[in-house]
C-alpha cells in the first residue's frame, strides 16, 4: 500500500440508445470544449475515434520498429555465429550467405512484430486496468453487451449538473455521476 494521497476522480456517465446517438453526442460534446472523454460499447464504433478527436494509431509504427528489430537481430546473430564464432565452410559457399538467413530472419521479424503489437496495444490502452470508477456503477455492465456509454470527466471548474443537463439534451437515456479513487 503506497503512502500517496488518493484523489477522487469524478466522471459523468451517460448511456445512449444507439451507436449513432453516442457518436453524435460525443462529437457535440467535444465541439463544446470537453476533453478527456471516452466511449464504451460492445464493439468498435464507426466514427468513434474521430468523434473523440483521437490522433492516428501508433500501433503500426510500433509493429514496424519491433519487426525491424527482429530483422536486425536475426541477421547480426547469424552473421556473427557463421562468420566469427564458428565459421563452417560447406561446399565452398560464402560465409555470409543471405539466402540461408531468410527463414530465421522472417520468423524473428514476425515474432517480434507480434510481440510489439501485443504489448503496444496493452500499453497504449493502459491495460490491464483492474479498477475504474465507471466499474462501480451497476448499469455500466451493459457496455459489454448492448449499452453505448460516454464518460465525461468532471473538472473543478465545471459542475456535474451542467454536464448532466447537456448530456440529457443530447439524448442520453440515463445519466449518472460516479466517483472513485485515482492514484
Amino acid at each position: 500500500m503506497s503512502a500517496e494521497t488518493k484523489v477522487l476522480e469524478t466522471l459523468v456517465l451517460a448511456e445512449f440508445a444507439t451507436p449513432e446517438a453516442l457518436v453524435d453526442a460525443t462529437r457535440q460534446m467535444r465541439e463544446k470544449g470537453y476533453e478527456g472523454m471516452d466511449t464504451y460499447s460492445p464493439y468498435p464504433l464507426h466514427g468513434g475515434s474521430e468523434a473523440l478527436g483521437l490522433p492516428p494509431s501508433r500501433v503500426p509504427f510500433i509493429a514496424l520498429c519491433a519487426g525491424l528489430t527482429g530483422t536486425a537481430t536475426a541477421i547480426s546473430f547469424m552473421a556473427y555465429m557463421n562468420g566469427f564464432d564458428y565459421p563452417l565452410n560447406v561446399g565452398g559457399r560464402p560465409i555470409f550467405s543471405l539466402p540461408a538467413y531468410v527463414p530465421i530472419t522472417f520468423e524473428l521479424t514476425v515474432l517480434l512484430a507480434a510481440f510489439g503489437i501485443f504489448f503496444g496495444v496493452l500499453g497504449l490502452a493502459r491495460l490491464p486496468q483492474p479498477y475504474h470508477p465507471a466499474y462501480e456503477h451497476e448499469a455500466f455492465r451493459s457496455a459489454t453487451t448492448h449499452g453505448y456509454w460516454l464518460s465525461v470527466p468532471q473538472f473543478a471548474t465545471l459542475q456535474a449538473d451542467a454536464i448532466m443537463d447537456q448530456l440529457k439534451a443530447l439524448g442520453a437515456t440515463q445519466v449518472t455521476v460516479v466517483t472513485g479513487e485515482k492514484e
